[in-house]
């Protein structure tokens, strides 16, 4: 899952590419972040309770400190990165998509201030945000352990703040978080919650067909409202009190309709794969789950390469099969790098004595 999430997540950050329509983007509200924040929960709650159980909450602090530093370091890297490819294509368009032209223009500023994580390229916002989840995960993990129900409950009523009065932290030069911290954290709360105590308590009640019923409903309510934004007789067709009633639907501030579309593909999900389905081990898929053990690392390497694809379509052409050439060959060096970070690991563990 975290690996075709991190496809979904290439595709879409490919400008006007019409192979974006693979992702769940295009039919309903939600999108490949959502499922993303939520595996990340899931994953960030099993690993690092292993390590409290293991070697204890210090040790699991100290793993949750060096996880956050990682992210950081790599959001500097990758700002630095898609800069330096802006500036060699000489595309004033590519540094304006990019959100680098600033960076090029005031590098001490831009510089200092993606430091404190008020600057970011496009494509590159989740990175901040993940800086601060991990950096709080170690006492929201203390708390699903010791309070789940309570915590689940802070977590949602903050959620709820946010709808309500609009909290957010400040972008420079403008603007505001573009995945806001105090929203999308209920993901991954939801997420580590689940992993530890939702799964045994509700996992049968939430593959249970009174829930999935209405979950299919508003999935099909969904994918009715998203394809009506590309099909102008199927706009028509669409009350305009509906309209009036669901717009704007808000992504920085985690909208209640994306989130309620994201727990309905969960329900039903939950209801239609087996848990331990292994599709994507077989045959020659099996690479693609390397691509979700090195999520970091594959994600910095998605945004370059579709900043990368971007100016391919730019420069050269933007026809159907050069936005094929580019989604393949994009996914297929993903898999590959994935790939070739995990056999390096594997040689490293193989001779510690070399590090």
């Amino acid at each position: 899952m975290p690996s075709l999430a991190l496809w979904c997540v290439f595709l879409d950050h490919i400008p006007n590419n019409v192979f974006s329509w693979l992702t769940l983007r295009h039919y309903g509200f939600s999108d490949a972040t959502e499922v993303f924040m939520f595996v990340s929960g899931v994953t960030c709650a099993l690993s690092y309770s292993s390590v409290r159980r293991r070697d204890g909450w210090a040790t699991a602090f100290a793993h949750t400190l060096l996880r956050s530093w990682e992210i950081y370091a790599a959001f500097l890297i990758l700002t630095i990165a898609l800069a330096i490819v802006a500036y060699s294509s000489g595309s004033n368009r590519l540094a304006d998509e990019a959100n680098v032209k600033i960076l090029l223009q005031e590098p001490g500023a831009a510089l200092a201030h993606a430091a404190i994580l008020m600057y970011r390229p496009v494509n590159t916002d989740v990175l901040p945000t993940f800086v601060l989840f991990h950096l709080s995960f170690a006492p929201a993990l203390w708390g699903i352990l010791k309070f789940p129900g309570a915590s689940l409950l802070i977590s949602a009523f903050l959620y709820a703040l946010v709808q309500l009065y609009g909290w957010n932290l400040p972008q420079w030069p403008v603007n505001l978080w573009y995945f806001n911290p105090f929203a999308w954290q209920l993901l991954v709360v939801l997420g580590a919650w689940w992993a530890i105590r939702g799964y045994r308590m509700f996992g049968r009640k939430i593959a249970s067909w009174p829930v999935v019923a209405p979950a299919i409903a508003y999935l099909g309510f969904g994918l009715v409202i998203t394809l009506s934004w590309q099909i102008e007789p199927l706009a028509a067709a669409v009350p305009s009190y509906i309209a009036r009633l669901i717009y704007p639907i808000d992504k920085p501030d985690l909208d209640p309709l994306r989130l309620l579309h994201f727990l309905a593909i969960a329900v039903v999900v939950a209801r239609f794969v087996p848990p331990n389905w292994r599709g994507l081990a077989r045959g020659g898929l099996r690479g693609a789950i390397r691509c979700g053990e090195r999520s970091l690392e594959t994600y910095c390497a998605a945004v370059v390469l579709s900043l990368l694809a971007s100016l391919y379509l730019i420069e050269v052409s933007d026809s159907i099969a050069a936005q094929f050439l580019t989604s393949a060959a994009g996914i297929a060096a993903l898999v590959l790098f994935a790939t070739c970070l995990a056999w390096i690991g594997k040689r490293s563990r193989q001779h510690p004595k070399l590090l």
